[in-house]
């Protein structure tokens, strides 16, 4: 079946972020140049047709009164778990919705934690995670992903259990699929990541949001599946906002195996009266777990998988000293800027500069916890992704 990750869609007067910042850069455009939208983590693709079939269909009817989730909407979440991540013994009362990966994470900040208690969080650190930890009044206790021989980064398990243990922690959150360095964990390094949680009683908030967007080659291991113990003390959170481009009409879901936890997260989040679905963002869903929602999404990554490569392959060979982890998931890739800006006396803020005059808005990395870096999306279609590079490589990266 064909799709299409060609168009370069006008996003420009059309609600979107990507777009709305430009006015706010300390740098403008030139006049004349289109600009690229290389920062938020949202793609410049059209969402799978069945979504909008089924948000059509439904907005032909005209109420949009009280409702509940309809029975089709947890059987969807149950199919694609099993499907995708070969999910097992996943039951309907095991799903809860969730007003966002951002917003089940200050719930269970609050029900699991008390002001000033640190959480530990790897580094480099999704920006989000932070400003959630900081709006609620606790502590970022960040613990290094180091880069071995190859490149690769990997977990800091002696480095984990030590700050665990100095700052008497017992919340983590964990990002599988890891954003923004591109990581797939393996299996054995999520045991003996959940290993260590579990000999310092520590609950994890695993945020799974980018499991359906591993690359050729590899595959999401849920964290719930890794053991028993890490099935009872993770609370996982999914959403097809990442995956179909969905990010604006809400809509995430937990899975909590604990009855315990559940019912905790459950009550706080009814006692707020914030955790309400959208009925829209029901049917999207709908639409987004169904056969054809599932062909899109894999030749979705096929066109990813081709992005990072060319992306990849044209930096390490025409930029010289910035360099890279090549992204095993995800649709963001995260420079190193630091040796380029070393070598040629230049700020990071010269350099995002540059690359706003030329059009491509792209992201200071420094927020994610890491110095000179830069994070950029690679989720647009193939000639679009071409004209970025090419105008970097004229305006930004010629000294």
């Amino acid at each position: 079946m064909e799709f299409d990750f060609t168009t370069m869609m006008d996003r420009a007067g059309r609600d979107a972020i990507a777009l709305d910042i430009i006015p706010r850069l300390p740098v403008q455009p030139e006049i004349g140049i289109t600009p690229i939208p290389m920062w938020v983590a949202d793609m410049s693709f059209e969402t799978a047709p069945s979504i909008t079939e089924e948000i059509i269909r439904r907005a032909k009817h005209p109420a949009f009164g009280y409702f509940e989730a309809r029975e089709e909407y947890y059987q969807a979440i149950l199919d694609w778990q099993a499907t995708r991540n070969g999910v097992v013994g996943l039951q309907r009362e095991d799903i809860s919705y969730e007003n966002g990966v951002l917003g089940c994470l200050a719930t269970a900040l609050n029900v699991f934690t008390s002001p000033g208690e640190g959480v530990l969080l790897h580094s480099p650190t999704y920006i989000g995670f932070t400003h959630c930890l900081e709006d609620n009044g606790r502590k970022s206790i960040l613990s290094p992903l180091v880069q071995d021989q190859n490149g690769v980064y990997r977990m800091d398990y002696a480095d984990m259990d030590a700050k665990l243990k100095a700052e008497n922690i017992h919340f983590a959150v964990f990002c599988s699929p890891h954003n923004p360095s591109g990581r797939v964990w393996e299996k054995e390094e999520i045991e003996k990541a959940m290993q260590i949680y579990k000999e310092n009683n520590c609950l994890v908030f695993s945020d799974e949001i980018w499991s359906d967007l591993t690359l050729t080659g590899y595959h999401h291991i849920p964290t719930q599946s890794v053991s028993p113990d890490a099935k009872r003390r993770t609370l996982a959170v999914y959403a097809p906002s990442k995956t179909f481009n969905l990010a604006g009409l809400i809509g995430s879901y937990s899975i909590v195996y604990s009855k315990h936890l559940q019912d905790r997260m459950r009550k706080h989040a009814s006692a707020t009266h914030y955790n309400h679905m959208n009925v829209l963002s029901m049917y999207a869903l709908l639409g987004a777990y169904s056969e054809k929602g599932a062909q899109w999404t894999d030749a979705l990554k096929e066109i990813l998988t081709h992005n990072i490569a060319y992306a990849c392959n044209h930096i390490q060979s025409h930029w010289k000293g910035v360099s890279l982890a090549k992204p095993e998931g995800t649709y963001m890739l995260y420079l190193d800027c630091s040796e380029w800006c070393k070598e040629t006396g230049e700020t990071l803020d010269t350099l995002l500069h540059r690359g706003y005059r030329c059009g491509v808005i792209w992201q200071d990395g420094r927020p994610f916890h890491t110095p000179d870096s830069i994070r950029m999306n690679l989720a647009l279609p193939f000639a679009q992704l071409q004209e970025a590079l090419r105008r970097l490589d004229e305006f930004a990266f010629q000294i």
